[in-house]
């Protein structure tokens, strides 16, 4: 079986049409389809849906704006479920380190871990029900 990087793995998952729009838009394929290894924070075209539609394309349309929240949605190294719940700030490759909170359930910021573990042979794709922000 042809091993799949983390963008081929989440096209294929069919969930993520929104998310991998965000990246193919920020430019940031190449960067996901390098060597890493990476763990992602994907969220769902449903944690898209919740923001406002407005917003979502005036975030789509400033690449900037974009590659600072995709890339915070992105922790170097491959770190599955069982090391992300040892940590209580997981340093992101934005900068900025998101908060890991264990209490009923999993949780990045204010986004609930909703699967684990899905791996990919560049790293790891944890998925999120919301699309979390830096500050």
């Amino acid at each position: 079986v042809m091993a799949k990087d983390i963008v081929d793995t989440a096209v294929d998952a069919g969930s993520f049409t929104t998310l991998v729009a965000a990246v193919q838009a920020a430019g940031l394929v190449d960067t996901l389809k390098g060597p890493g290894p990476f763990t992602v924070f994907a969220p769902t075209d449903e944690a898209f849906a919740q923001i406002p539609q407005e917003t979502l394309q005036a975030v789509l349309a400033d690449k900037e704006k974009l590659t600072a929240i995709l890339t915070y949605h992105v922790a170097p190294g491959k770190l599955m479920a069982a090391d992300v719940v040892r940590s209580s700030q997981l340093q992101t490759a934005q900068g900025q380190s998101i908060t890991v909170n264990t209490e009923g359930g999993v949780k990045v910021d204010d986004a609930t871990v909703i699967q684990t573990d899905i791996e990919a042979d560049n790293g790891v794709i944890h998925v999120i029900d919301k699309v979390i922000m830096p500050k």
